[in-house]
């Protein structure tokens, strides 16, 4: 009697290990053929603090409402959120710009807009209405931003910096910021609204327009990122992976009058290092900070955070009902993001 089965399952290990074994060499040429990113990021940074002006140019001009004209909107199947990059393919980054080539290439009252609505783009015939011999378009629209935040650090040697440790959001359409160009500025404290629960404060700053820092090329989840022009003489500081971070007190270094950065006592109260962004739970405990500024106020987002001399990451969000208690993101995570290639 032939014994098919038994043979039939010796065949089946022997092919397993062939198969085991071309898989391994499989994998391990996918290993050595694919390209392998290494993020070389300095072991010793200069930590921030610095209060900087921001301003981001869009790609394109964003849409962010609509006016009625005649008692009616004139949408033209418009969205509030959609960039319009071209008028008639004539690429547009400004309104000016705009408004220019919508006098130009409009025709019968008409012209054809290409607009980017999230990662699609789509081309459309805009109906324009006349009035008083003046095209309107019936929509609200600016193609760029300002505002202020912290300087978190900056690699002494690539000269790449990091900032804010969360993305720019517009405030109308509540969505991140496409960003063109855009640049960081010298910026000093003029005054500042006081946080209290439920309401938080923010600070109050001028800009320096003649005193550039830096570019932002990237606007992303972790912070808005470019390189400084000069750096500041200011000694390094160890940067301390995740692991090296403790629950107690810590310190934050921000500004809260003019241009001067100060220390003030914080207390982190829990570590999540599965969280993208909210690793760091902390509470404000530095009396001076409190009468200065109630708690956590907008502007501080970026402020380096300090423990054992190493900086360990930056504040980014406050806990809106309790304005003592925020959160920050691991320094490590913004380094990464820094260094990586768009």
């Amino acid at each position: 009697m032939y014994k098919f089965v038994e043979l039939g399952h010796t065949t089946n290990r022997m092919c397993g290990v062939i198969m085991k074994k071309f898989i391994k060499l499989l994998i391990l040429l996918l290993i050595l053929l694919s390209p392998i990113t290494v993020f070389a990021y300095s072991d010793y940074i200069i930590p921030g603090g610095e209060n900087v002006g921001i301003e981001v140019k869009y790609n394109g001009v964003l849409v962010i409402g609509f006016y009625k004209i005649d008692g009616e909107y004139n949408k033209n199947d418009i969205e509030v959120g959609d960039y319009i990059t071209h008028v008639d393919n004539v690429e547009v980054n400004s309104v000016d710009e705009l408004v220019e080539n919508i006098e130009k290439y409009q025709k019968d009252e008409q012209v054809k807009l290409k607009i980017k609505r999230g990662n699609k783009t789509k081309e459309i015939d805009f109906k324009l209405i006349v009035k008083e011999n003046v095209y309107k378009t019936g929509l609200y629209i600016k193609d760029s931003i300002t505002g202020i935040g912290t300087l978190t650090f900056i690699d002494p040697e690539s000269k790449i910096y990091g900032a804010l440790g969360h993305e720019i959001i517009e405030s109308t359409t509540n969505r991140q910021v496409e960003v063109r160009t855009g640049f960081i500025y010298e910026s000093k404290v003029s005054s500042i609204d006081r946080s209290t629960n439920g309401n938080p404060g923010t600070k109050n700053a001028k800009f320096f327009y003649n005193n550039k820092y830096g570019d932002i090329n990237k606007n992303t989840s972790y912070g808005i990122y470019g390189t400084y022009e000069t750096l500041p003489n200011k000694e390094l500081m160890k940067v301390a992976e995740s692991s090296e971070i403790k629950t107690g007190t810590a310190k934050i270094l921000t500004v809260t009058e003019s241009s001067q950065i100060k220390e003030y006592e914080i207390n982190i109260t829990k570590i999540d290092k599965s969280s993208k962004i909210k690793n760091l739970y902390f509470e404000i405990t530095d009396k001076e900070l409190l009468s200065k500024t109630g708690g956590i106020v907008q502007g501080m987002s970026g402020s380096p955070i300090i423990q054992d001399n190493k900086i360990i990451g930056a504040v980014t969000h406050v806990v809106v009902e309790n304005v003592k208690k925020g959160y920050g993101i691991f320094i490590t995570t913004m380094l990464t993001e820094g260094e990586r290639q768009e």
